[in-house]
């Protein structure tokens, strides 16, 4: 019950679509989406394989709650190897794509091969077939979406994809469903380009059913009530989003600003939550339309936005006058914080950019504030470009560096390789922001000393949605500790690890932690799927896929010296805000990490580790 027990494999060399069932031996130790999909990839690829070849894999998973009606049940992930990393990537989304996928009646789709030619695949309930996407390839994910839906006279389409920048390689492409929410991390949309497969039409009608029905019900109902309850669950982040910690991780001095030489940007309350509610000088509306829910959400944090249609941005482009996805924290801050922007309706129009053509914002906007710096520096030039003069602060040349990137311009294709490569090209490695080949995220680890263990040892790449310490460190929750101080930190990262990996295979969206434990989840588990599924079960099975992953990227040739941070976060110390004078203590945690891991001093698996967690 709860799983569909249905793969959908897609052969795209061979342009066949076959059905196979669920290894469900799999679903019982890894649950589903995240885990489950990793498995998979695991089990089918070599590590070693060239992210961009056709032997490297794609998979579309939805977790076993996914698509139930449980609160927040919309998530689904796209799993692969890396092309910005080499390390194992997934990627979470919501929206309505997830659940209609499995109300078709799959679990994933495992995509293989390449095409000869761009297709895109419809899926009708069990019915599967790839279609040529010759007539929507160069175009963007809005315009592939729209005109799949009348192509096939189906407005209920669930429609997943990419945009130019996944087809022409740009290594941080996403994939955007419902024209605002994506699977955005890591380049998945990058492989799927490389696959020619432009997009992924759903429509389902088949349902969802759970084990036990009656206790499913009342386990869901309780869980909602303690959402509601939550000041942030039920108020903070439906009146403001996750926006709402623009201005306090400003306060703390965690914001990395300019490309992360400094910790508080003064610009911060304009782009802020707070700034997206104001009314604006040229037509007394605010920027914020309203909020927006995913599918079975009972916290909507989404953001429905409108761009000032006399800005400069948009005045000769009546196309962007109209309300879609609003900038969110992260977003807001690679975006305006990090590259020193200040201006919301600037940010709005880039966020809709990334959106339409779907653009990891994180890496897009740290890469351009990367680019900012080695211009200052006078490391790139004008020549470099295309004539954009790009300063921190500037936000025409922030638009026209995202337009760049959209459009597939010779400065676009450069800032496509990330910040990391971008900075050694032009001899300026120390100035990337990165971990293992990604951009880290909207908290600077000066000022939250765990963030920085959390960067150092996420699977995909810096990232905070892997371990977010920020909930305990900042918001007190579960408790409350120091954001300052490395002591108890390493157990605490494992926690929200091990946690965070079985949150993201149930097909639960991980913003229900700021209210929920798993206290709160194990019995929704428990009674949609077959099983005893406890809270201890679950921590298992988080650590059993944390190990799974760090297993893949050895052998994929991710080495642990790998597990650390920038030298601007090591050596020089913040400015300003409370942690003024510091920087990030890594050293005095990494060890204790190792340890509580079960790992070796070098971080390597110990074999009990891996046997008793049945992964020898």
């Amino acid at each position: 019950m709860a799983w569909a027990r249905r793969i959908l494999r897609v052969n795209l060399t061979e342009g066949t679509c076959s059905e196979e069932p669920l290894n469900m031996e799999w679903a019982m130790q890894y649950l589903g989406q995240r885990g489950l999909a990793t498995k998979y990839l695991a089990e089918e690829i070599d590590p070693k394989v060239d992210p961009l070849s056709p032997d490297n894999k794609l998979i579309f998973a939805t977790g076993p709650l996914t698509g139930t009606g449980a609160s927040t049940s919309a998530r689904y992930s796209v799993i692969t190897k890396s092309p910005l990393t080499g390390c194992v990537a997934c990627s979470n989304s919501g929206g309505y794509f997830g659940p209609e996928l499995k109300n078709a009646g799959w679990d994933m789709i495992i995509f293989e091969g390449k095409a000869e030619k761009p297709v895109y695949l419809v899926i009708e309930d069990d019915v599967a077939e790839l279609h040529d996407a010759s007539e929507i390839w160069g175009k963007s994910i809005w315009y592939a979406e729209d005109w799949i839906k009348e192509k096939h006279q189906e407005p209920l389409f669930q429609v997943a994809g990419i945009g130019v920048p996944g087809e022409i390689g740009v290594l941080f492409s996403a994939v955007v469903n419902n024209k605002h929410r994506a699977a955005g991390r890591s380049g998945v949309g990058t492989v799927m380009g490389s696959k020619n497969l432009k997009a992924v039409a759903v429509r389902g009608t088949k349902g969802v059913t759970v084990a036990d029905p009656e206790a499913f019900e009342a386990a869901v109902a309780a869980a909602k009530k303690v959402l509601a309850d939550n000041a942030v669950t039920g108020q903070a982040l439906p009146t403001y989003g996750t926006q709402v910690l623009m201005n306090v991780i400003n306060e703390i001095g965690a914001l990395p600003t300019r490309n992360a030489r400094d910790v508080q940007f003064e610009g911060a309350d304009d782009i802020s939550g707070e700034a997206m509610h104001r009314p604006r000088r040229s037509d007394g509306k605010p920027n914020l339309v309203r909020n927006t829910g995913c599918f079975g959400c009972t916290i909507a944090c989404g953001r429905l936005s409108n761009i000032d249609p006399t800005h400069f941005s948009v005045k000769d482009k009546p196309e962007y006058h109209h309300p879609s996805g609003g900038v969110e924290y992260e977003n807001a801050w690679a975006l305006g914080a990090d590259t020193g922007v200040n201006d919301l309706e600037a940010l709005t129009y880039c966020n809709y950019r990334c959106n339409e053509h779907a653009l990891d914002p994180i890496t897009t906007g740290a890469t351009i504030a990367a680019a900012m710096e080695l211009y200052e520096t006078g490391a790139m030039t004008k020549e470099d470009t295309g004539g954009i003069e790009l300063k921190f602060g500037s936000a025409e040349a922030l638009v026209a560096a995202i337009d760049a990137l959209c459009d597939g311009t010779e400065f676009g294709k450069l800032l496509g390789l990330g910040s990391k490569r971008l900075c050694e090209k032009f001899g300026k490695p120390e100035l990337s922001m990165t971990v293992k080949g990604q951009e880290f995220p909207a908290y600077d680890p000066r000022g939250i000393q765990g963030m920085g263990l959390t960067y150092a040892t996420s699977n995909r790449g810096a990232c905070h949605l892997r371990s977010y310490t920020v909930a305990s460190e900042v918001l007190g929750i579960p408790e409350k500790t120091d954001p300052l101080v490395t002591e108890g930190k390493a157990a605490l990262v494992k926690a929200f690890q091990d946690a965070t990996a079985a949150v993201d295979s149930t097909g639960l969206c991980i913003f229900t932690t700021f209210a929920w434990t798993l206290e709160d989840i194990a019995p929704q588990v428990d009674a949609a799927c077959e099983g005893e599924w406890t809270v201890e079960k679950l921590l298992e099975v988080g650590e059993r896929i944390w190990n799974l992953e760090r297993k893949f990227n050895l052998d994929a040739g991710i080495t642990p010296d790998q597990d650390t941070l920038p030298q601007r976060i090591l050596k020089e110390a913040a400015k300003t805000g409370p942690a003024k004078g510091m920087v990030n203590r890594l050293e005095e945690m990494l060890p204790e990490y190792y340890q509580l891991r079960g790992w070796t001093p070098e971080g390597v698996p110990t074999q009990d580790t891996l046997a008793r967690l049945g992964l020898a």
